[in-house]
């Protein structure tokens, strides 16, 4: 399963170094374990203590020989992924070959990902393009460019390619518009990062008159390598990288292994190529349905939506990460119930946090009010949402419909035609 161990001495290495799987796996007997034996990861456990690398307690060694990344978040938010340099350049690989079939020989791509402060778009992207297997050439501009100087280049350059993160993309698109241009020399925009929604085409069809939409693909630097865009995708579709990661669908509640097509369950990530920081059947924090049937090489599933238990949720331009919404909501009003609604509203994205007061009281108004502060003071790009801070009663927060469990983080956008139909 691994293209550098077998199983059983892939997962022996694992148990032998790293402290956090021999705690995560002590039930198990030491030999003849199935991969369907090995518990899902909680990621609040796996990540605790990972602020410190010399004593982390998930790393299967030193950090002598690695590559050191953020995840998403601010200075104080953003967790650190370690990789070998070794297995970074098999995950740009695998990512590479998908990658190709995106593009065509010839094609000239701007490179629109967002680079400093340890995070790696733009260096992830800019080393997957420079291993595709056609000839292409890259302007590796970031995401700091301005779109008047980007256009510009487009049209003096004979740029045919953006590829940058969906919020950016239609920001530029947005300063098109209210300068008047178009740019139809633009034949394909990739976009990864986040998902883009089919709501938000239109502005980008307007400026990009010619060009088809796609993702880049499906990676991300706690997970490594999730899912490859191929030209028969649609948005919120993508194939799973054999030969590098196991992908599992799995129940929120029972627990199950889901192999049906079109009935969503948490989406749960395995990476066979990283043995410094192992990622053994670890919650990427998204919903996802299968929509090939069991056994279908490179198998296809579609996105449907963010985890209820998610760590992280992309809205636009801003990250929110519910623990520490918790913890804000903790500081200010104490041991409080409250819920995250995300959802679409002409268009836009609106975030509406609703929370429970533990006694009326007339506070409760200028408690949403230092709520909504703390919020957009914490969570950098929050106040260019449509935000919203609301007290409920506890009866007014929704529950799973099976389990009856409290739903911190309810998503819901649209993600595509079977997620919309299927979402529950």
């Amino acid at each position: 399963m691994s293209p550098s161990f077998p199983f059983e001495q892939w997962l022996a290495h694992i148990r032998l170094h790293s402290k956090y799987y021999q705690q995560h796996w002590k039930h198990l007997p030491a030999q003849g374990c199935a991969f369907e034996d090995l518990p899902i990861v909680d990621a609040r456990d796996y990540w605790r203590g990972s602020h410190d690398l010399d004593t982390w307690d998930v790393l299967t060694g030193p950090v002598t020989d690695a590559l050191v990344y953020k995840t998403g978040g601010t200075t104080s938010q953003g967790k650190l992924s370690v990789f070998t340099h070794g297995e970074w350049q098999r995950m740009l690989d695998g990512f590479a070959d998908g990658l190709s079939a995106q593009l065509e020989t010839g094609d000239r791509v701007a490179n629109l990902f967002f680079s400093g402060d340890l995070y790696a778009s733009f260096l992830f992207i800019h080393g997957a393009l420079c291993h595709v297997d056609l000839p292409i050439t890259e302007f590796p501009f970031t995401g700091s460019v301005d779109p008047e100087v980007l256009a510009d280049a487009v049209t003096a350059h004979r740029i045919n390619v953006l590829a940058g993160v969906p919020a950016h993309l239609l920001a530029i698109a947005s300063h098109l518009s209210r300068q008047g241009r178009t740019l139809p020399g633009i034949t394909a925009v990739l976009f990864g990062g986040e998902h883009l929604f089919e709501r938000q085409l239109p502005m980008l069809r307007q400026a990009f008159p010619q060009a088809r939409f796609a993702s880049i693909g499906y990676a991300s630097v706690d997970a490594g390598l999730v899912g490859a865009s191929a030209p028969d995708c649609g948005l919120g579709e993508h194939r799973v990288f054999d030969e590098q990661t196991r992908i599992e669908i799995i129940d929120e509640v029972s627990g199950e292994v889901i192999e049906i097509c079109d009935r969503p369950g948490n989406l749960v990530v395995t990476n066979f190529t990283r043995t410094l920081m192992p990622m053994v059947r670890y919650p990427v924090g998204d919903r996802a349905c299968w929509r090939e049937p069991v056994g279908t090489p490179r198998r296809k599933f579609e996105l449907a939506g963010r985890s209820a238990q998610s760590q992280r949720v992309r809205v636009g331009v801003a990250s929110l990460f519910p623990q520490h919404i918790g913890e804000i909501i903790h500081s200010i009003g104490g041991e409080l119930q409250w819920q995250l609604i995300i959802e679409s509203v002409e268009n836009n994205d609106r975030v509406v946090l609703k929370w429970v007061p533990d006694n009326p009281s007339n506070r409760s108004e200028s408690l949403s009010q230092a709520l909504k502060f703390a919020l957009i003071e914490q969570h950098p790009g929050i106040d260019q949402l449509n935000l919203q801070v609301h007290v409920c009663q506890a009866q007014d927060l929704e529950r799973h419909p099976r389990s009856g469990k409290h739903l911190p983080v309810i998503d819901r956008r649209v993600y595509g035609p079977m997620a919309a139909r299927h979402a529950r």
